[in-house]
């Protein structure tokens, strides 16, 4: 599936009700799966013990 068509699926899977700010919120989430996952496949990795140094600080 090319990009395009995952941002129509994205968009027409969102509930009748759904706004613009619901789409954009949708569509930045793909993108930052897409990414990861971009980033992960090029050896762009760190551990769970960095993630989870990372996550402590951000929750302070």
């Amino acid at each position: 599936m090319d990009t395009k068509q995952k941002i129509l699926k994205a968009i027409k899977d969102l509930p009748d009700d759904a706004g613009v700010e619901d789409a954009l919120d949708r569509l930045y989430l793909l993108y930052k799966v897409e990414k990861g996952l971009g980033q992960a496949d090029c050896g762009e990795l760190i551990s769970q013990q960095e993630a989870r140094q990372r996550m402590a600080k951000w929750l302070k």
